[in-house]
């Protein structure tokens, strides 16, 4: 019985379905060439253009550096930030309570930028046309995460622990304090990635359109006919 061609080269390249920032072989060109494509696994997809939280308080720093790195094109990391707003902040208060947004206002104009905190009606956020900043109660716990953008009737959230998430505005708006923090600054990308959010991980949409794969796209993938037995 003969293996598949694209079985064949993932062995033979040593690329498995699970591997992380791999190039799966797409197919052999003739003279022997193989075409890779980049894949990207679920939790890379996830995380996709957002800084993860590494720490229990530090959800405010992970946010801030979201914004600034993808946004303003800012080499700053998690650690950066957070060694950045520790020196303008109570350190007991911080290993308790975590950062705060007066903080994160001390460390943006601590590198020439402004910061400003907006009270912002529910009805108007689908207006707010920049990735902001925002507080969040989940169950109780104060959680800082990057509100991406509102539209029809989702707000898209950039959480530096869940990765991409999204809700229903007034799901949303529950667990949401009013405020939004905004950096302002030069140097702003208006196309930066973080307000075209990855869609969400979800089969739903695509369960009807499962279908039979013809023999003529299995050709474009580096088949060839003498492997369908």
């Amino acid at each position: 019985m003969r293996i598949p061609a694209m079985a064949l080269l993932l062995c033979l390249t040593g690329v498995t379905p699970t591997s992380e920032a791999a190039q799966m072989p797409l197919s052999v060109l003739p003279g022997g060439a193989v075409v890779f494509k980049p894949i990207q696994s679920v939790r890379e997809r996830k995380f996709a253009d957002l800084v993860q939280q590494k720490t229990d308080f530090s959800c405010g720093a992970a946010a801030l550096a979201t914004i600034l790195r993808q946004a303003y094109w800012l080499d700053v990391t998690e650690h950066d930030l957070i060694e950045g707003m520790l020196a303008h902040a109570d350190q007991d208060l911080v290993r308790t309570q975590g950062f705060s947004m007066l903080d994160m206002k001390r460390y943006v104009e601590s590198i020439g930028m402004r910061a400003r905190g907006y009270r912002v009606a529910p009805e108007t956020l689908h207006e707010v046309r920049i990735p902001v900043v925002v507080l969040m109660d989940i169950r109780g716990y104060k959680h800082f995460v990057v509100l991406q953008k509102v539209e029809k009737g989702w707000a898209y959230i950039g959480d530096p622990v869940l990765g991409h998430k999204r809700f229903k505005v007034e799901d949303f708006v529950k667990g949401w304090n009013g405020i939004i923090f905004a950096v302002i600054g030069q140097g702003y990308d208006k196309d930066n990635a973080l307000l075209d959010p990855p869609q969400p991980l979800t089969a739903k949409n695509r369960i009807n359109n499962f279908s039979p794969v013809k023999d003529s796209e299995l050709m474009d993938f580096g088949f060839i006919r003498s492997d369908f037995f």
